[in-house]
């Protein structure tokens, strides 16, 4: 019945209003995610952004560790260059340990120049960063002694899966698609059409590329007034739309989202969609066993009413068709 997948990136702009519970009502979300049987917690990572988008994914996620038991935790993405690896290397070894492996890694060059000019590092040289990084990663969560910028050092405690959490990459071009699969454990394509250079490079370094993933709409909402729940999350969802079209414009990169002019031109790409139940247990069974369904209940600071009554509905009506049509072939 595909994969679901909860987003949380904890952006509330300043129209949303006050948002005092915000992280906490993630925690409610993510738990009942959880008991619901989503595949991942997605958490993102951006700096200095206005709308107070979350910039500490790997904290975050202790907290959903510690609140869920089987949901995996994917952070998409770390921007690795940003940070220093020794410090990554401990982080998610410990949050491995909290969420005992549940931790995957989507790893990223980055892309905005002023991210870069805010932690001091240099933009041209993000990818050599990635990969240096990714090494360094890799070499920490050996449980032994190495050497590190000329000096010797040791990470401890080792992460809870042995090879430490699977490195998969993330990007929007064909470079980022032939690193991932030179250096990468898997690749998760920023835009569609990517998946076949990855898949030929893959041949190339004799790996396996897996099956390519079905993505579905970027935000699905499940409920019993379509037409009203749109109206409510329209502004929200153009926000977040707009906001990442100017930040690919300014780190000129490509992506799945373009700026729109308006709530009733972003509702017909279909980016964003509010679905009946019914709809919604179609849309599931078109995407099929590979299909990626993203639960976004927090978009952009809207009500979390509205997440809840699309995470009451899913537990009610639109999981359990999936699930009996699953048992009964």
């Amino acid at each position: 019945m595909g994969q679901w997948i909860l987003r949380l990136d904890l952006r509330s702009p300043a129209f949303a209003g006050a948002n005092p519970h915000l992280y906490r009502t993630g925690f409610e979300f993510a738990a009942i995610a959880d008991e619901l049987g989503f595949d991942h917690c997605m958490l993102s990572e951006h700096h200095g952004a206005a709308d107070g988008y979350l910039p500490s994914p790997l904290v975050y996620g202790a907290a959903i560790a510690a609140c869920t038991r089987r949901m995996r935790l994917r952070i998409s993405a770390l921007i690795l260059p940003l940070h220093d690896p020794l410090r990554i290397a401990e982080d998610a070894a410990v949050l491995d340990r909290i969420a005992e492996g549940r931790l995957d890694l989507v790893l990223v060059a980055g892309f905005l120049p002023q991210e870069f000019a805010m932690f001091g590092r240099d933009v041209g040289t993000r990818g050599r960063a990635l990969e240096d990084g990714i090494a360094v990663l890799r070499q920490a969560w050996r449980g032994q002694p190495f050497t590190y910028a000329g000096r010797t050092v040791e990470i401890t405690p080792r992460p809870w899966q042995p090879a430490g959490p699977p490195l998969l990459l993330g990007g929007a071009t064909a470079l980022a698609a032939r690193r991932a699969a030179r250096v990468g454990d898997g690749f998760v394509p920023g835009i569609m059409g990517l998946w076949d250079t990855y898949a030929a490079s893959c041949r190339e370094f004799g790996k396996e590329a897996g099956p390519e993933p079905v993505f579905g709409p970027l935000a699905i909402f499940v409920s019993d007034d379509p037409e009203t729940t749109w109206n409510r999350i329209a502004r929200h969802a153009l926000h977040e739309t707009n906001c990442y079209a100017r930040w690919y414009r300014e780190g000129g990169i490509p992506g799945p989202y373009g700026h729109v002019d308006s709530a009733e031109a972003l509702r017909a790409t279909g980016l964003y969609q509010v679905l009946t139940p019914a709809q919604c247990i179609e849309l599931a069974r078109a995407l099929g066993p590979r299909g990626q369904l993203y639960v976004h209940p927090l978009l952009a600071g809207i009500d979390a009413d509205i997440g809840r009554e699309t995470l009451r509905l899913l537990a009610e009506q639109v999981l359990p068709a999936l699930r009996a049509a699953e048992e009964h072939g």
